[in-house]
């Protein structure tokens, strides 16, 4: 049940004691060996020798993904590149790429801390894991293998795509878990279908963790009811490390090993702390990393952070499912949409199947307009044009009560949108244009 019960169920009061002495050490660490959090700390107004510890933590300055890309490839490390054992970097679409180095130390608090997180969703000695997350730079695929291996599965470490090859394997070496993203295993799934495979017959799949895009609590129902496999959230960062944490079997939240990392949940706009239970934008601070230490990261990620003990018996704090990522927030004729908003109410339709784009535009008039593409579900029973449009206008009436702004719907054949064998990128914005 547990990979280290003695840490996953210590008393909420010692792992705050634990956090306090932690993060007094962090701040002394990194005034002392990082250039630039001394100078940050400075124009706060911030020296070691004041900092009481947890109570003090509003007053520590916030880190950017900014702060990485000005600081390019490694001016923000706090120790010389002879320590570092290891290089990540992000993809740098969408700017300079940051780049995250790892003494031996930071290894194995990545690996110890996914440890604990497989064993939490139920993956043991006896389990065959099928990793289908990316290797090289991107850490999701090397998390998953070296954890899989600490805790003594056997691993398949396939990466990401050729789809073909995945469900032959997965047959002949009895996977019976898999990683990878959730739009990645609807496509899978797809696939299988196509070979004549039957993921819940003709496999020994028991098993899915799913990360590295936002996706929704009706996308785990569906790919549950279509494999027949438990479905699993799992969340991490390139910057913290890669993928650190998941939901228990109470699939009640994902759980933060409060050891190493200190949340916090904050107003994206004021950067003030939100209530427990209220939604805000994630905030991170590592409590055990040596190469590349974060204080109070801003992960850009919508959450809800939750700290009363877990079901299964574990005392760490947990965050409720990500919502969408407060950069990636749509904003339609001054309405803000998230797209796990709408993916949670296409879910619920059973005549629309899992794969969908929206699509902004700005029109002659000046108004935003959105058009969302939804498929078909193969088992839809629609035999008439009159049909589809009654579909289109009941989808377009029910997106309309919970966005609160009208959404062109086009009802499209199966098979007709693109499929991602990474991450899904759902929304193409072409009012920029």
């Amino acid at each position: 049940m547990y990979w280290n019960s003695f840490v996953e169920t210590m008393p909420a009061k010692d792992l705050k004691d634990l956090q306090e002495r932690k993060l007094k050490a962090l701040v002394n660490y990194v005034y002392e060996y990082s250039p630039f959090y001394r100078k940050r700390f400075k124009e706060a107004g911030i020296h070691p020798s004041e900092f009481k510890g947890l109570s003090d933590l509003s007053k520590l300055p916030f880190t950017k993904k900014q702060d990485l890309r000005d600081n390019y490839p490694t001016g923000m490390f706090a120790v010389p590149l002879s320590h570092v054992v290891r290089f990540h970097a992000s993809s740098g679409t969408t700017g300079k790429p940051t780049v995250v180095g790892y003494t031996q130390n930071d290894l194995e608090v990545w690996v110890e801390s996914l440890a604990r997180s497989l064993v939490a969703c139920g993956v043991g000695r006896e389990d065959v894991m099928q990793i289908a997350y990316g290797y090289g730079l991107f850490t999701g695929g090397l998390g998953f293998h070296y954890a899989g291996e600490r805790i003594g599965a056997a691993v398949i470490p396939i990466s990401a795509g050729n789809t073909a090859r995945q469900i032959e394997l997965m047959k002949d070496l009895k996977t019976t878990v898999i990683a990878c993203t959730p739009s990645y295993m609807l496509y899978l799934t797809e696939q299988a279908e196509k070979m004549g495979v039957d993921i819940t017959s003709d496999t020994h799949l028991r098993m899915g963790i799913f990360g590295a895009e936002p996706w929704s609590e009706e996308t785990r129902k569906r790919i549950e009811n279509k494999t027949g496999i438990d479905a699993y959230d799992v969340y991490g960062t390139s910057e913290l490390s890669g993928p650190l944490f998941t939901e228990c079997t109470e699939k009640q939240g994902i759980h933060i090993w409060g050891d190493h990392f200190l949340v916090e949940v904050i107003d994206p706009e004021t950067g003030e702390q939100v209530g427990e239970g209220e939604k805000g934008e994630l905030v991170v601070t590592t409590l055990s990393k040596e190469a590349l230490p974060l204080v109070r990261w801003r992960t850009g990620d919508i959450t809800i952070l939750e700290e009363e003990k877990c079901a299964c018996g574990r005392t760490h704090p947990r965050i409720m499912r990500i919502l969408g990522r407060a950069d990636d927030m749509i904003i339609v004729r001054g309405v803000n949409v998230f797209p796990s908003q709408i993916e949670h109410v296409l879910m619920q339709i059973p005549e629309i199947g899992e794969h969908y784009m929206i699509i902004l535009d700005r029109a002659e008039s000046g108004l935003d307009e959105m058009t969302i593409q939804v498929e078909l579900s193969e088992n839809a029973k629609i035999d008439t044009t009159t049909d589809i449009l009654n579909l289109e206008r009941e989808i377009a009436e029910r997106l309309k009560s919970v966005l609160n702004v009208w959404a062109k719907i086009e009802v499209v054949n199966p098979g007709t949108l693109q499929r991602f064998e990474g991450k899904a990128k759902r929304v193409i914005d072409r009012r920029k244009i």
